[in-house]
């Protein structure tokens, strides 16, 4: 279903390039900005089964997207600019904003080398175990358990339901259909106790992946030094907020970022929900942020930057740039709102 649905949405944003109508739709969708989401900035790997490559954008397609933009003449600002421009209601000139997720050691290496050639500012949101060394990043995990099985077992509902993982097709299915069992489980505990269990059956140290892919707390002081940098929270364990028991979910933002000013000696002000969908963030989690005296707080839920989004400083909508879709005819397609429209039935805010 997931393969159907990234052929969709490519179909579709080819649609909207071909037929002009991003060009149509420009005036009335574009907004007054976007916020940009990225994940891992770094040259693509060759292996045939990569389930989380939609995480992934190579440096070039970063630089392709920059260039884009400086011919478009928009502004590329920090999210302490996005937070003045929207509270000022300054809305003279567009604007564009890059926040990359989980705090990943490419985004120093590959990214910021590329952000540094433009003189254009990032934001970084980290979760604090993952700097910490000590955080489960489950969907890498279940990743390296497909990748080197030939079958693989799991209780879904209950029943031990068997998965065929012999191909780089079979793998893709089994990904995706153990990827939303894992999710839709009751809590943390209970992902994390099932994602053990299949690490520990597989051979796969599930320990090591943060220390191997994350950014230290020692690496992060030095990255968060160069100006062009910003960090921001991301929780501490990179859990489901909407989950959690309201004391549990304002344990974890509030704690996030006390760490990571902590460890950094730095004020952290901006926020970004893990997963940030409607499942994971909603108006209690917005309330949440905006007690803990957040600036703003970004969402995955698609969409440009609106005069109204002033009003929802912490359920700011982003745009992704997905690893399954780089291709330069796009840009225009996603800096023009067309897409992020149609995604949200013509709707220009998502903050309920």
């Amino acid at each position: 279903m997931k393969s159907l649905r990234n052929t969709v949405i490519r179909a579709g944003l080819e649609a909207l390039y071909f037929s002009g109508a991003h060009y149509l739709l420009r005036p009335i969708f574009a907004g007054v900005g976007a916020i940009f989401m990225l994940h891992h900035v770094r040259p693509s790997g060759s292996a045939q089964f990569q389930p989380n490559r939609h995480l992934e954008v190579e440096p070039a397609f970063l630089h392709a997207m920059l260039a884009h933009l400086r011919q478009l003449d928009i502004d590329i600002v920090t999210m302490d600019e996005v937070h003045q421009r929207l509270s000022e209601r300054n809305f003279a000139r567009r604007f564009a904003c890059f926040t990359l997720d989980d705090g990943y050691r490419d985004n120093r290496d590959f990214a910021l080398p590329v952000m540094r050639e433009f003189d254009a500012p990032l934001t970084v949101y980290v979760a604090s175990d993952f700097a910490d060394g000590s955080g489960r990043l489950w969907w890498v995990a279940l990743e390296k358990v497909i990748a080197g099985a030939t079958a693989i077992e799991a209780p879904i509902g209950g029943i031990i339901t068997r998965f065929d993982t012999s191909t780089p097709a079979a793998k893709q299915t089994a990904f995706d259909r153990l990827h939303d069992w894992l999710r839709a489980l009751p809590g943390e505990h209970d992902l994390q106790r099932e994602i053990s269990a299949l690490c520990a059956r597989h051979g796969v140290d599930e320990t090591t992946i943060a220390r191997d892919l994350c950014m230290s707390w020692e690496e992060l002081k030095a990255f968060a030094d160069d100006p062009l940098v910003t960090i921001g929270a991301h929780t501490i364990t990179h859990c489901n907020l909407a989950r959690q028991s309201e004391a549990t979910a304002a344990c974890e933002i509030d704690t996030s970022r006390a760490r990571i000013e902590a460890a950094l000696q730095k004020p952290v002000l901006h926020f970004a929900y893990p997963y940030g969908d409607r499942i994971a963030a909603g108006r209690r989690e917005f309330a949440l942020t905006r007690a803990s005296g957040f600036k703003t707080a970004v969402t995955t839920r698609p969409g440009m930057i609106f005069p109204e989004s002033a009003a929802h400083l912490t359920a700011l909508q982003r745009v992704s740039l997905n690893g399954n879709y780089q291709d330069a005819r796009i840009l225009p397609v996603l800096t023009s709102g067309a897409a992020t429209a149609v995604w949200n039935g013509f709707r220009r805010i998502d903050a309920a």
